[in-house]
C-alpha cells in the first residue's frame, strides 16, 4: 500500500478536488470489468483503492453482436466493442444498495441505451438512481461502441447534459461528485470546450481517457484492423498527452484520473506527473494478472522515494506542461 505522508501533508493536491483524499492508494480499476456492480468488494480485496463498476444503462441490453473482444498479444492491447452489455439500472440498484456501510471506495459509470429517444434522460435516470448509493459517478459520454455517443461531447450537447445533472443532482440528499470521461481521440479545441464546461458546471473531475478508434501503425497483431475501441500499450502516449492538455486546460481545479496503457508503475508515475491524481487500468491485468495490482504500488512507491517526493501530491503535474 501507498505510504501515508504526514497528517500534516494532504495525500491529493489541494488544488484538486477533496474527494479522494483518504483513498488507501491510488491506483483503481476502470469501468468495464464489473458492469454489473457484481465483484466491486472482492477488487478492493486484490489491492485496487477504488473500483469503478459500470457503464450501466437505464434498460437491460445485450450489447453488439459476437465476436466483440479480440486481443492483440504482440502489441499487448484489446480491441472491444461490447456496447454497454449489462442488466440494467435495477440490477446494479440492488447490488449497490446491498453494500451501503462497507469499506471501500466504489464508483458507478452510466450511461445510455443504444435505443434511447432521450439520451439526458437516461443519463438522468442514472445519477437519481445509482448516484446516492456510490462514491462518485462518472458520466460515460466517449464509447465509440454506441453510435453518436461521443457526440455529447460537443459543446452544445455537453452544456445541456451538465446542466441537466447538475440540477437532478441538486435534488439528492446525498450528492456524488460527478466526473466526464472522454475520449482520448479529441482535438485540442474539443479539449478546450470539454475543460470550459466542466470548470463552468462544477463538476469535480474528468477521467482522460476512454478506449481510441485510431490504429497506430505499429500495431501487429492480425486482429489491427477490427472495428471497436483500442486499449493497452498503444493508448499510452495518446491517452497521456490528452491528459497533460487537460491539466493545463483546468489548471489543476479538477481532480483528473489518468487511464490508457498503464502496465508498470513506471506508466502510473507518467500519468500522476502529466497530471493526474488517481489512475486506472483494465487491459493490464488480461496479461499481467492479479499480482500486477501489488506490484504497482510497492514499485511505485519506489519511484516517488527516488526522486525525494515525499506524497503524491508532490509529484501530480510536475510534467504537466
Amino acid at each position: 500500500m501507498i505510504r501515508r505522508p504526514p497528517r500534516s501533508t494532504p495525500l491529493y493536491s489541494s488544488a484538486a478536488s477533496d474527494v479522494y483524499k483518504r483513498q488507501p492508494n491510488p491506483i483503481g480499476l476502470a469501468a468495464g470489468f464489473d458492469k454489473n456492480a457484481q465483484v466491486t468488494q472482492a477488487m478492493l480485496a486484490l489491492g485496487f483503492g477504488f473500483v469503478e463498476a459500470g457503464t450501466v444503462t437505464p434498460q437491460p441490453q445485450s450489447g453488439n453482436p459476437k465476436p466483440r473482444i479480440f486481443r492483440l498479444h504482440e502489441d499487448r492491447a484489446v480491441i472491444n466493442r461490447l456496447g454497454f452489455n449489462n442488466e440494467g439500472l435495477e440490477a446494479a440498484r440492488k447490488r449497490l444498495n446491498s453494500l451501503q456501510g462497507k469499506a471501500g471506495i466504489r464508483g458507478i459509470n452510466i450511461g445510455a441505451n443504444k435505443d434511447t429517444a432521450d439520451r439526458i434522460a437516461d443519463y438522468v435516470m442514472g445519477l437519481n438512481e445509482l448516484g446516492p448509493l456510490a462514491s462518485y459517478v462518472t458520466i460515460n459520454i466517449s464509447s465509440p461502441n454506441t453510435p453518436g455517443l461521443r457526440g455529447l461531447q460537443n459543446k452544445s450537447e455537453l452544456d445541456a447534459l451538465l446542466t441537466a445533472l447538475i440540477a437532478a443532482r441538486k435534488k439528492l440528499q446525498r450528492r456524488p461528485p460527478l466526473l466526464v470521461k472522454i475520449a482520448p481521440d479529441l482535438d485540442d479545441h474539443a479539449c478546450a470546450d470539454i475543460a470550459a464546461a466542466a470548470l463552468s458546471h462544477g463538476i469535480e473531475g474528468l477521467i482522460v481517457s476512454n478506449t481510441t478508434l485510431a490504429r497506430p501503425a505499429s500495431l501487429k497483431s492480425v486482429h489491427a484492423g477490427k472495428t471497436g475501441g483500442l486499449s493497452g500499450q498503444p493508448l499510452f502516449t495518446p491517452s497521456t498527452d490528452r491528459l497533460r492538455t487537460m491539466r493545463r486546460l483546468t489548471q489543476g481545479k479538477l481532480t483528473l484520473i489518468g487511464v490508457g496503457g498503464i502496465a508498470s508503475a513506471a506508466d502510473a508515475y507518467a500519468k500522476i506527473k502529466a497530471g493526474a491524481s488517481l489512475v486506472q487500468l483494465y487491459t493490464a491485468l488480461t496479461f499481467e494478472g492479479p499480482n500486477l495490482i501489488t506490484r504497482l504500488k510497492r514499485e511505485l512507491l519506489t519511484l516517488l522515494d527516488r526522486d525525494g517526493f515525499k506524497s503524491i501530491s508532490e509529484a501530480i503535474g510536475q510534467e504537466a506542461n
